[in-house]
């Protein structure tokens, strides 16, 4: 049997150990659709005994763990693309913790440790991983990706390799790292540089992320789209100088892009596409100038209609990003020396046992006005 370091250790070598004593239990959704909590694993006798502790591994009581887009659409179509929800399945990907079991063979954390979850495992083999560019791993199992069970329950088991550690962050702005690294990837992928005239589409989460990254970086003009007052509104608040443009329902996508060209003054040269929309995609192609570039983040439908001419005649770029990769350390960098506040992007938090609400919350985005919402476990 596999022993960890919370049997081995005396006692007066770990001092105020936390704990296992609640339930484990995790959020689960299945291809009715339906919503859940109940339990999971590991069991707390397994957390406390490490039976199921592998080498490499530790465990973490999660503390804080926000939703993502993809688990409303996991839970409400039961699928991404070809990533579709087959048998129960428990959600969640963008958590923060507290090491409290260690299996011998890890030697980078301790019992107590505050960590962020990157949620990768990784095959470390495949041309991908060899590059650096492991978010294309041809054997990628990505936590809440089904069939790959996620981070939304009270304790997990993972490769030490991928916990993060944040010294006295806050469990908050640890599960904010994960996010946050989707926007760090799409803005070094485009390239956004100082004085860059950019334009974002969507004031959701990763919207607002990127925003706040590219104020950061010093892009000037920028340009940020939404159909919601509300979201627009946060997005003043974080960034001021920030331009803002209210979607509107009914207007040809060669119109939008003439007035949000207008808006930064003719010199688009990058839209960081946030919400994987077609009209929206659509739109951005149309604002930027001969030579620019469309990146999208979004996440949107497997096939789309694109105006091809638009792009060809203009040489405008179109690229796409999937996840990140080597993001966590500027992400905590930057979080960690007040670069970067997220704070604000936290509209709300419930307690793990509410996690239903919480989603519903999340999900009906406009009448709750919800941006980041927030679950939170004690152990």
């Amino acid at each position: 049997m596999s022993r960890v370091s919370t049997i081995i250790r005396p006692a007066f070598l770990r001092p105020s150990m936390p704990s296992a004593t609640k339930q484990n239990i995790g959020v689960y959704c299945n291809p009715e659709h339906k919503l859940w909590v109940e339990e999971s694993g590991p069991t707390v006798e397994e957390v406390k005994s490490g039976q199921s502790l592998k080498e490499g591994e530790v465990t973490i009581a999660i503390k804080s763990t926000g939703i993502c887009g993809s688990d409303i659409h996991f839970w409400r179509h039961g699928r991404i693309g070809p990533m579709i929800v087959e048998h129960d399945h428990i959600l969640g990907h963008e958590s923060a913790g507290e090491i409290i079991a260690v299996h011998p063979s890890v030697k980078t954390l301790k019992v107590g440790d505050r960590v962020a979850v990157e949620p990768s495992q990784i095959c470390g083999q495949c041309e991908p991983c060899l590059t650096g560019r492991y978010n294309g791993c041809l054997e990628m199992r990505f936590m809440s990706t089904p069939p790959v069970d996620g981070l939304l329950r009270r304790y997990v088991n993972h490769s030490a390799a991928w916990c993060h550690k944040i010294g006295d962050m806050s469990y908050e702005d640890g599960a904010m790292l994960e996010p946050l690294s989707v926007s760090l990837a799409g803005m070094d992928r485009a390239k956004v540089a100082l004085g860059d005239p950019i334009l974002i589409c969507g004031a959701g989460p990763i919207g607002l992320m990127t925003l706040l990254c590219s104020a950061a970086a010093g892009a000037e003009p920028i340009v940020i789209t939404d159909i919601d007052k509300g979201r627009l509104a946060v997005a003043k608040e974080i960034c001021p100088r920030v331009r803002t443009f209210e979607v509107k329902p009914g207007v040809s996508m060669e119109d939008a892009g003439a007035e949000l060209s207008a808006l930064a003054g003719g010199q688009l040269m990058t839209a960081l596409e946030c919400t994987g929309v077609e009209s929206s995609i659509n739109a951005a192609i149309h604002a930027v100038k001969f030579g620019g570039k469309v990146f999208v983040i979004g996440v949107g439908k497997p096939n789309m209609n694109i105006p091809f001419m638009r792009l060809s005649t203009q040489e405008i770029d179109l690229q796409f990003q999937y996840r990140y990769s080597n993001t966590w350390p500027r992400a905590i960098r930057l979080v960690e020396s007040g670069v970067l506040d997220l704070k604000r992007l936290v509209t709300h938090r419930f307690p793990l046992e509410d996690a239903v609400k919480a989603f519903e919350t999340s999900a009906e985005s406009a009448r709750t006005g919800a941006i980041k919402v927030l679950i939170q476990s004690e152990v």
